[in-house]
């Protein structure tokens, strides 16, 4: 297949990201509006013969101080055939499109999973004193075809660091925790939560919290909760202007991409999160809580609605998004990964990041200034 790339209007962009099973909520054309400190640009690809679009990518570009270079950035993207035999056909009219347009790097995170592990495989590497991360553990599924995107992906001049992070690092997580949908029953899904879960789900229900969904106005109330959250996580919180922007860019796109979901118990809201919905692809996305009423455990049924909601829009996967690699009970993000394989799903890795340096010395000297930071 012969490929042309070109730019394409967010109204092709939509409509094809439409005719897809799914995709990264960052590669939608209103994430351009969330990212509005980033100039965006919807790429297109092309099959020449047929003129049918075949692939699309969302691209932000970050201006360097005081130079007119960019950075661009395609995050969780592009939205292309990665198992492609000629992937190189796909990747180099890009880069030549980028340079034009006066990037001097590229960023992109190929949405391809290397790995995954069952629940219960990660249950037996935390109780292993020998295990300290996720890649020391046996994978349940490996995708060889992954490996084969990696060093494609090599050989073009693309770079990933050491860690995984490639340059400045992984701006996206590269591991994330997934509950599996497709082809089973809610109860098998609910049979499948470990004890602890269960039992904390009885005791909301018990308690008599209730899980309702907010919109644009309950957005302040989010943020009230958010706030304390940082606090006591030690993060800086991103401001309440942020979600207002987020909710009416994605859903003046789409009236059902996000969602809010408050937990309450006697009319005072414990936990709250944002959910994200395109195609069959639904992630838990932001989340806080309140420092009081966590024994009636307003957590633990928010996810529960949540995820029986997500199986009844007829999602295949629910995301719980990021976690880190590390199953050392010493570590201060251990208790996330603790929290998400309470839901027997599958932690699974990506390909990570990768760069692209189209003029090597701002490259470097944007390296050295991110390190710094």
């Amino acid at each position: 297949m012969s490929l042309t790339l070109r730019t394409i209007s967010r109204e092709q962009h939509l409509a094809y990201i439409q005719s897809l099973p799914s995709a990264s909520h960052m590669q939608v054309p209103a994430w351009a509006d969330v990212k509005a400190e980033w100039r965006s640009e919807n790429l297109g690809w092309f099959d020449e013969r047929t003129g049918e679009m075949v692939g699309a990518g969302l691209v932000l570009y970050r201006q360097l101080p005081k130079i007119k270079r960019y950075l661009a950035y395609l995050p969780e993207g592009p939205v292309i055939n990665w198992f492609a035999p000629n992937l190189q056909e796909w990747i180099e009219p890009m880069l030549a499109h980028l340079k034009q347009q006066g990037a001097f790097s590229v960023k992109m995170g190929p949405p391809v999973i290397i790995r995954r592990w069952e629940a219960s495989t990660i249950k037996r590497g935390i109780q292993d004193q020998d295990v300290k991360r996720l890649r020391d553990l046996e994978a349940d599924f490996i995708e060889p075809r992954a490996f084969e995107v990696a060093d494609k992906l090599r050989r073009m001049g693309w770079q990933q660091g050491e860690d995984g992070g490639a340059g400045f690092g992984d701006v996206q997580p590269r591991y994330v925790y997934q509950v599996p949908l497709a082809n089973r029953s809610l109860e098998e899904v609910h049979k499948n939560f470990n004890q602890l879960w269960r039992r904390n789900i009885k005791k909301a229900e018990k308690a008599g919290v209730e899980v309702v969904q907010g919109g644009y106005e309950d957005l302040p109330e989010w943020q009230r909760l958010y706030e304390i959250t940082a606090v006591r996580d030690h993060f800086r919180p991103r401001p309440l202007s942020y979600f207002q922007r987020m909710w009416t860019a994605l859903n003046t796109e789409d009236p059902n991409r996000m969602r809010l979901y408050f937990a309450r118990h006697n009319g005072v809201n414990l936990s709250a999160a944002t959910m994200l919905i395109v195609g069959g692809h639904v992630w838990y996305s932001y989340g806080a809580s309140d420092n009081i009423g966590r024994e009636v455990r307003p957590s633990n049924a928010m996810q529960w609605r949540m995820l029986r909601d997500a199986y009844a829009l007829g999602a295949t996967v629910y995301d719980l998004r990021g976690i880190s690699d590390s199953l050392d009970e010493t570590d201060h993000l251990f208790g996330l990964i603790q929290f998400k394989v309470g839901t027997g799903g599958q932690a699974a890795e990506y390909l990570g990041e990768w760069d692209f340096p189209l003029n090597k010395l701002l490259h470097k000297a944007l390296d050295i200034y991110m390190s710094r930071r």
